[in-house]
C-alpha cells in the first residue's frame, strides 16, 4: 500500500511562524522528541518519500513503529495549531470561552463563570453564531439554577426561555436557507448554466420558495446573505444579468456593512465578488469588472482573510475572471501574459487546486490561446479537458469543449480526422442528452466545411451558419454556447477576413448578424 501523504501535506501547509510556534510548543514537552526529528526530515522533502525517511533513521528504534510515530506527530501539530489560531476566529474564541465557563462552573466559581458567560454571549450575538449562543444559553440556565439555590431571584427564567426559542428559530431559518443554497449550488457545480426545461424547473422551484420569494423572511444577516446569494444564482440561470448583479451586490453590501460577519464569512465574500465580476462581464461593464478583480486580489489584507484556503480561492477567482474578461474583450494577446504566473500558481497549489477549477483553467487556456492564434497550444489545453474522466463536475464544459474541438481541428486543417471527431461528438452529446439545435447546426456545417474544396461553397456555408446561429440565438437556451466560445465571432472572422480577436472586439459579444457585409475572407481553407 502506498504510504499516506497526510503528514507531509500538513507540514507543507505550515507557514514559517506556525513551524516556529510548533517547535516552541514542543519544547515544553518532556521526554524523547523523535517526532521533531521526523518533522525536520519531512520539512526538507519536496515530495514525500517514506523510504528515504526510513533509510535516514535506519537503526533507530522508533522506525519499527513508524506509522504510530507519524500519527503522534500529526496530532501534536494539530494541537499546536489549535493553540496558535485560538484567537484568530470567532468560533475559536467562543470555543475557548465555553471551555473556560465549564472549568469555572465545575470549580463552583459561579460569579466568575457568569461574568465570562455574558461576555461570550455578547460575542455570539454580535457575530450571529447561533450554535454557540444556544450552548451558552444552556450554561446560563444552569447558572440560574445555582442562583436560585442561593436565594437569588434577580433573573427571569421565562425571558431566558423566550430567548432560547428565538435562537432556535433563527437556527432553523438559517438551516433552511443553507439547504436551498445547497440545491442551487448543486445545479451549477454539476452542469454549469441551466439549459433544459428540467433544469429550469429545478431553478424555478428554488426561486419560488417562500424563503426566497418572500419579503423579510431572513431572520439574521447571515440568512439574508444566503437569500440574496441564492436569488442571484436563480437570476443567473435565467440570464437576467442586471438582476443577478443587483442581488450579489446586496450580499457584498451586507458583508461590507458588518465587518465582524464578513470576517467570519471570507469565502462567501470572495465568491460574491467573483459573481459580481462575471455578471459585469456579461453586461460589458469591463472597467467595473477589472476594478473588482483587483479587489479580489487585495482581500488578503482584510481581517479574517489570511488563510491558505482564501489564498487559493482568490487565486482561482481572480485568474479565471481576468482570463474571461480579456477573452470577452478580444484581448487575447494580453491574456497570454497571464499564462506564466497562472501555470506557476497552479503548480504551487498542487493538490489544493480543486478539480472544478483545474477543468475551468484548462478550458480557459484553450480559448485564449485560440484567440491569440496559437491553435496548436489551444488543442493541447483542450485535450487536457477532453481526456479527463471526471463523471460529475461541470459536464457543460465537457460538452462545449467537444464542440470547440471541432472548430480547433478545422482551423488546423485536420479534415480527415474531423469525420471521426464529428461522429464521436454526436455520440457523446446524444448520450448526455445535450444535442440541441445549435449543436446540430454547428456540427453539420463544420462537417460540410471540411469536405468542401470550393471557395464559393465555403463562403455560402459560413453565410448559412451565421444566419442559422442568429436565428437560433433568439432562444436564450440555444445561445448559451456563446458563454463558452464566441462562435459568432469565429464565423465573422471567416466572413470578413479578420482575426478571431478582431471579430470579438468588433462584436463585443453582440449577437447581431454580419449578413449583408460585402467584405469576405479569401475563401481559402485554413492552412493545415
Amino acid at each position: 500500500m502506498k504510504p499516506s501523504t497526510e503528514l507531509f501535506d500538513l507540514i507543507s501547509s505550515l507557514s514559517k511562524s506556525e513551524k516556529r510556534f510548533f517547535k516552541l510548543h514542543s519544547s515544553l514537552q518532556s521526554g524523547d522528541k523523535n517526532y521533531l526529528r521526523i518533522f525536520d526530515a519531512i520539512d526538507k522533502q519536496r515530495a514525500y518519500d517514506e523510504k528515504a525517511l526510513k533509510a535516514q533513521f535506519k537503526g533507530e528504534t522508533f522506525v519499527k513503529h513508524f506509522p504510530s510515530e507519524k500519527n503522534h506527530l500529526y496530532k501534536l501539530i494539530l494541537k499546536a495549531l489549535r493553540a496558535y489560531h485560538a484567537d484568530s476566529s470567532v468560533s475559536g474564541v467562543l470555543k475557548q470561552e465555553i471551555k473556560n465557563i465549564e472549568i469555572l462552573y465545575h470549580k463552583a466559581l459561579y460569579k466568575e463563570c457568569n461574568k465570562l458567560l455574558h461576555r461570550a454571549k455578547r460575542t455570539a450575538q454580535e457575530n450571529e453564531r447561533f450554535y454557540y449562543w444556544f450552548e451558552l444559553l444552556s450554561w446560563e440556565k444552569m447558572l440560574l439554577e445555582e442562583a436560585y439555590e442561593s436565594g437569588q431571584f434577580t433573573k427571569d427564567l421565562d425571558a431566558l426561555i423566550d430567548e432560547e426559542r428565538d435562537v432556535i428559530e433563527r437556527l432553523r431559518n438559517l438551516a433552511a436557507y443553507h439547504i436551498l443554497y445547497s440545491k442551487i449550488n448543486y445545479v451549477f457545480r454539476s452542469g454549469g448554466h441551466v439549459r433544459t426545461e428540467e433544469e429550469h424547473a429545478m431553478v424555478e422551484e428554488i426561486s419560488d420558495h417562500p424563503l426566497i420569494k418572500g419579503k423579510n423572511t431572513a431572520q439574521s444577516l447571515r440568512a439574508a446573505t444566503i437569500c440574496y446569494y441564492t436569488q442571484g444564482f436563480c437570476h443567473w440561470a435565467k440570464r437576467e444579468w442586471p438582476m443577478s448583479l443587483e442581488k450579489f451586490e446586496k450580499v457584498r453590501s451586507i458583508l461590507d456593512g458588518h465587518p465582524k460577519i464578513r470576517r467570519d464569512l471570507p469565502k462567501r465574500y470572495v465568491r460574491t465578488l467573483n459573481y459580481i465580476v462575471l455578471a459585469e462581464i456579461e453586461l460589458h461593464r469591463f472597467d467595473d469588472a477589472r476594478k473588482h478583480i483587483e479587489q479580489i486580489r487585495s482581500v488578503s489584507s482584510m481581517d479574517g482573510f489570511g488563510g491558505i484556503d482564501i489564498e487559493v480561492q482568490t487565486f482561482n477567482a481572480s485568474f479565471l475572471c481576468e482570463l474571461w474578461l480579456l477573452d470577452r474583450m478580444g484581448e487575447h494577446e494580453r491574456a497570454l501574459e497571464l499564462v506564466p504566473p497562472l501555470l506557476d500558481g497552479m503548480e504551487e497549489l498542487g493538490g489544493r487546486l480543486h478539480k472544478e477549477y483545474e477543468i475551468e483553467f484548462h478550458y480557459a487556456l484553450a480559448v485564449v490561446h485560440f484567440g491569440a492564434g496559437e491553435v496548436n497550444k489551444a488543442l493541447f489545453w483542450l485535450n487536457k479537458v477532453l481526456n479527463d474522466n471526471e463523471p460529475t463536475l461541470r459536464q457543460d464544459i465537457f460538452s462545449y469543449a467537444r464542440l470547440f474541438n471541432l472548430i480547433v481541428h478545422y482551423e488546423l486543417g485536420n479534415y480527415d480526422l474531423l469525420e471521426y471527431i464529428v461522429r464521436s461528438t454526436q455520440r457523446f452529446l446524444s448520450k448526455k442528452q445535450r444535442a440541441h439545435e445549435v449543436e446540430v447546426l454547428l456540427i453539420d456545417h463544420i462537417r460540410r466545411l471540411a469536405r468542401s474544396d470550393k471557395e464559393e461553397e465555403r463562403a455560402a456555408l459560413f453565410d448559412s451558419l451565421d444566419e442559422g446561429l442568429n436565428d437560433l440565438f433568439k432562444d436564450p437556451n440555444e445561445g448559451l454556447i456563446q458563454k463558452y466560445f464566441d462562435v459568432l465571432a469565429w464565423v465573422r472572422s471567416h466572413r470578413e477576413g479578420i482575426t478571431y480577436s478582431e471579430a470579438v472586439k468588433a462584436g463585443h459579444g453582440s449577437r447581431t448578424s454580419t449578413k449583408g457585409r460585402k467584405v469576405r475572407a479569401s475563401g481559402k481553407r485554413p492552412a493545415p
